[in-house]
């Protein structure tokens, strides 16, 4: 068993997103802002590039489930061990309790990426312009494409935000797979409008590195909305490349209308 310990850090609280805002996360029944799901999920990834370094990043895979909250100033411990070529992570608060589940594995063959021709090539409407989130609108709606560029000058910042100290993302520089999964989410909140919602799981195939300079073109389609519990959910496939070099699929969901306080629990 291997444990890796840092303190969480809500990188969210002034977002558009005001579930990471304590006063409006706490109308939804939580003790305060949560962590963003994309940076708990770049605390899972740890182990996993801890034991296999960046060919994890080639064709590496990870599913990844956000069970209940992190918060800020927590710290957590990520539990992971190794069956039959499978690791399995967990993510612990100070109580014990598991947050986020992964199981992380390292395929003898790169896996195909989401075909290039399955995505819309939609410019994003201007912020003021989207549609709010509705099952009619994510049904209908083409969710548009968003492109970052990844700084390495700026990389050092990230993974302290992360407390990642490995040294393969230094030397050369290469984008840490959190920071490549928050694209999942903004292709979303940037192309409707959305109220508080929650980062529920990612399952990631990696097909290749981000290096200094590269220009991480983002693209996804809606899957499937649905009710569960109170919740409305919405499942995304999506896939981001450098030009035309696929470097991460995913099928990504969120609840993007989260139950109130008073909507039966059961």
């Amino acid at each position: 068993m291997l444990v890796h310990s840092l303190v969480a850090q809500n990188d969210a609280a002034e977002s558009e997103n005001k579930i990471h805002e304590d006063s409006v996360a706490r109308q939804y029944g939580f003790a305060g802002g949560l962590v963003p799901g994309v940076t708990v999920y770049a605390y899972l990834t740890w182990p996993a590039v801890e034991r296999w370094g960046l060919e994890w990043l080639d064709r590496g895979a990870m599913s990844a489930r956000f069970a209940s909250p992190v918060y800020d100033g927590e710290t957590v411990e990520i539990h992971s061990h190794e069956r039959d070529g499978v690791l399995h992570v967990e993510a612990r608060n100070p109580k014990g309790e598991v947050c986020a589940t992964a199981t992380a594995s390292l395929p003898d063959d790169p896996v195909e990426p989401f075909p290039a021709a399955d995505f819309p090539t939609i410019a994003l409407p201007a912020p003021e312009t989207r549609p709010p989130a509705s099952e009619d609108t994510l049904r209908s709606v083409p969710l548009g494409v968003v492109e970052r560029r990844w700084h390495a000058a700026k990389a050092t910042h990230y993974l302290d935000l992360v407390s990642d100290d490995l040294s393969v993302y230094r030397d050369p520089p290469v984008a840490h797979p959190g920071w490549l999964l928050r694209a999942a989410n903004a292709v979303l909140s940037q192309s409707v409008r959305l109220g508080p919602w929650i980062h529920v799981s990612s399952d990631c195939q990696y097909h290749g590195r981000v290096a200094d300079g590269d220009v991480v073109t983002t693209k996804a389609r809606v899957t499937d909305v649905f009710e569960r519990k109170g919740h409305r959910f919405v499942a995304m496939d999506v896939l981001m490349a450098v030009a035309e070099r696929p470097v991460l699929s995913v099928r990504h969901t969120a609840i993007y209308e989260p139950r109130t306080r008073d909507v039966n629990q059961d």
